[in-house]
């Protein structure tokens, strides 16, 4: 699906180490909530609270998922991590991304 329609988007935009992760959250009529981001070149550690499915639009990193090794994830590809979980991220090039929480 190339764009979303009849969304709510949040005007303010979320902001991750030093502006180097931002996005934007929507919100579907059912509830259903994503964001759009990007993330520049860097290692990261981030953690979920609900199951998120990243699709990964532009770009190419690496993603270590809890008790898994290192992956390789170029566009257009995803991955799924699991709820309340940590994972961390080597970002090898500018990545466009769609996150979906799923609960």
């Amino acid at each position: 699906m190339a764009e979303f329609e009849n969304v709510n988007i949040a005007k303010a935009a979320n902001v991750f180490f030093d502006g180097n992760i931002t996005s934007r959250s929507i919100e579907f009529k059912d509830g259903t909530r994503k964001t759009l981001g990007i993330m520049l070149p860097g290692e990261y550690e981030l953690n979920t609270v609900n199951k998120e499915i990243m699709d990964i639009q532009t770009g190419e990193l690496e993603v270590m998922l809890p008790a898994e090794d290192w992956m390789e994830v170029k566009a257009p590809g995803s991955f799924e991590i699991p709820a309340n979980s940590k994972f961390k991220l080597r970002v090898k090039s500018l990545v466009d991304y769609c996150c979906s929480f799923i609960k």
